[in-house]
């Protein structure tokens, strides 16, 4: 998921993808484990999306704060 559209989308909406991709992402580690599945490059993908999300949602955060402080 590409960082424009995960900005597009609300607060409550990345924590809810990024408990899916969470959720995700240990499917696929346990099924490499049990050797189910060659699924390192999607694991990769899914952790490198996870890692956006949650650098975009601490940003929101950051800015919120920044312009609470402005104000009082």
């Amino acid at each position: 998921m590409k960082a424009d559209k995960i900005r597009q989308l609300d607060g409550a909406e990345i924590a809810k993808q990024v408990t899916e991709t969470r959720a995700q992402m240990f499917r696929i580690r346990f099924q490499m484990t049990m050797g189910q599945v060659d699924g390192l490059k999607k694991y990769r993908e899914l952790k490198k999306d996870r890692a956006r999300m949650l650098t975009l949602e601490r940003e929101a955060v950051l800015a919120a704060a920044k312009a609470a402080g402005k104000k009082g």
